[in-house]
């Protein structure tokens, strides 16, 4: 396998395959055990090793923001001679955009309102016409909010940092990595059917109740509360747009197709888990 991107979601996965088995490409040099290559995807040019007759690949690669298109993507695929057998591509669940709290799943039509989400969409439909052209089995897996170990936002809470009143927040979304990178080798094995894959943990708990359970398991005072009007002049735009999205990410394909289910279903037990490792 050929895991394109080595960032929290592509160390992730390197360190739990076998060196001998999968091979990472990065832009800047990273410390692993694993094989990596150095390639910068913004200057594109020839790949730095020569393609395997089969293989597959894992793409956790953001578009750029500067660009229209993802053009990251399409430089990388005029490089991929001979195509992969299969290619899992980490997108986001903001492609479907605000739903005011309603459910959404894989047949909902997709309506991305930011500039990030509309990226991900024409990557997603510029990678489905390549695979179909080069026959190539593309899984696309639309991602929520990825927790983990150094990624629980410790620092904010002990910063102070404050949290949107339950009253003004929507339904939770998010995915613990494990089960993320549990999810892209399902993805990427010879069973699994090509398509789209919402995936997440199904705890639909809110941002705000996170945020306060992680202060809690870190012995920490809770954050603030604050409404989201005072948010409005408080918080990022980038925060904003997150919280101000709503809806509910149906998994049951995961579950019944991908034949992933969580191990961090309960997210207290996520939390518990990537604080233990931190601490280790």
């Amino acid at each position: 396998m050929l895991v394109i991107g080595t960032g929290y979601v592509g160390q992730r996965f390197l360190a739990q395959q076998s060196a001998e088995t999968v091979i990472g490409l990065s832009r800047s040099s990273i410390s692993s055990e694993q094989h990596v290559e150095s390639y910068d995807l913004d200057a594109g040019g020839q790949l730095p090793l020569a393609l395997p007759d089969h293989y597959g690949i894992l793409y956790t690669v953001p578009p750029s923001p500067e660009s229209e298109s993802d053009v990251r993507l399409e430089r990388l695929l005029k490089e991929l001679t001979p195509a992969p057998a299969r290619f899992a591509y980490i997108s986001t669940t903001g492609v479907y955009g605000n739903r005011d709290g309603a459910e959404v799943d894989e047949l909902t039509s997709p309506d991305p309102q930011t500039g990030r989400a509309r990226l991900r969409m024409a990557a997603e439909q510029v990678l489905q016409s390549w695979g179909a052209k080069h026959h190539v089995d593309v899984s696309i897996l639309r991602v929520p909010g990825i927790y983990g170990p150094e990624r629980l936002g410790v620092e904010r809470v002990r910063e102070g940092a404050a949290v949107i009143d339950e009253a003004d927040v929507g339904p939770g979304n998010r995915i613990h990595v494990d089960d993320l990178v549990a999810c892209c080798l399902a993805a990427l094995s010879n069973d699994a059917p090509a398509g789209i894959y919402n995936v997440g943990d199904g705890d639909l708990r809110s941002s705000t109740w996170f945020t306060r359970e992680v202060a809690r398991q870190c012995q920490l005072e809770p954050p603030p509360i604050i409404s989201m009007e005072d948010a409005e002049c408080e918080f990022s735009p980038m925060r904003l747009s997150f919280l101000k999205e709503s809806r509910i990410v149906n998994t049951q394909k995961m579950n019944d197709v991908l034949g992933v289910t969580p191990k961090y279903a309960n997210a207290e037990d996520g939390i518990r888990a990537s604080l233990d490792e931190d601490r280790a």
